[in-house]
């Protein structure tokens, strides 16, 4: 598999650490381990930015000049796209959906929010339930009446070429692991857009890696979920020339943990990101990592990992924690 083939645009701070986490690993009975993708480097870092590497590449490569995406309003894929368009001296153009009808002062302008305005990019917000594809085509023939050349990326950066980002994260976490003498029996991360899951399945299938990856749904019931990341992962695999790699019985989500809807947190997901926090000085962020954790917190009590080495990958966005402020405030007291 020669990713060298695809434009892309190297700016990520990898590879990533591959930490032991000890306490935390006590607190639960399962030999845990955290990929740090929290450490990208890309405005605070996250899993877009593996992505951009590839969908900025592709957007060089046609000589754009802007960039217009779409995310719910503490979307971490919008901040490190603003942040990657900053970088390489792009315009950038972002649609926020409020997906939770949160109308809190520090939800729509802190976090997150705050540092797509910092970084320059130009804001937008719609309601829940809009067209988001729709509304960026209106961004992108504006741009082209102006004489611009836009290039879209799909919320979360989840197509095919996004996706190689995490096909490139599984080469990285296989070599890591064998440099490390690690077995690692379940590699474990949030899944919502689908693009870093579809990403890890087609580049442990294509490599021979097989290590199973198990996503913990934040917004889709489970096959929609499981469906939607077969089918990018499918077309990742065919993306490199193999799409008969990638089968159905590969793709497994977990989407009990969704609670009362995307953004929405609960009090197990600040328990997740508290002890996680306590035990190991990592911050998680409440919509996809806090899920995720909160996920891999009960299944472990409940014996799922039991002799099990399991690799939670930390895909970044403790800066939408201050967009959670007054919720989180109260719970911590």
């Amino acid at each position: 598999m020669n990713l060298a083939r695809f434009a892309r645009a190297r700016f990520a701070h990898l590879p990533t650490p591959l930490e032991p986490a000890p306490r935390l690993s006590a607190e639960l009975g399962v030999d845990l381990w955290i990929k740090r993708d929290d450490c990208t480097g890309l405005a605070g870092g996250g899993n877009k930015t593996r992505k951009l590497e590839f969908l900025l590449g592709e957007a060089l490569e046609q000589g754009a000049d802007t960039l217009i995406t779409q995310g719910a309003i503490q979307s971490n894929h919008v901040r490190q796209t603003a942040a990657a368009a900053a970088s390489f001296g792009m315009a950038c153009e972002i649609i926020l959906e409020n997906r939770t009808g949160n109308q809190a002062v520090d939800y729509t302008g802190s976090g997150n929010v705050l540092l797509d305005r910092l970084l320059g990019a130009s804001l937008r917000m719609v309601p829940m339930d809009t067209d988001m594809n729709a509304e960026m085509e209106t961004n992108a023939d504006a741009c082209r009446r102006r004489g611009g050349t836009p290039y879209i990326i799909p919320g979360g950066g989840s197509n095919a070429v996004g996706a190689l980002g995490y096909v490139d994260c599984a080469l990285e976490l296989a070599a890591q692991a064998n440099d490390q003498g690690l077995v690692i029996d379940r590699l474990v991360t949030a899944t919502g857009s689908a693009g870093t899951q579809a990403g890890l399945v087609a580049g442990m299938a294509v490599s021979g890696a097989d290590i199973p990856v198990l996503g913990i749904g934040v917004r889709a019931p489970k096959d929609k979920q499981e469906t939607n990341v077969f089918n990018l992962a499918v077309e990742t695999a065919a993306l490199m020339g193999h799409r008969e790699r990638v089968t159905r019985d590969m793709v497994f989500a977990d989407c009990d943990y969704v609670g009362a809807g995307y953004g929405l947190i609960d009090q197990a997901v600040i328990d997740a990101l508290t002890l996680t926090a306590r035990t190991e000085g990592l911050l998680l962020d409440p919509v996809y990592t806090g899920k995720a954790m909160k996920g891999l917190i009960d299944l472990a009590k409940k014996g799922a990992f039991e002799g099990e080495t399991v690799v939670f990958l930390h895909t970044g966005g403790a800066q939408g924690l201050f967009g959670y402020h007054g919720e989180l405030e109260p719970a911590l007291l």
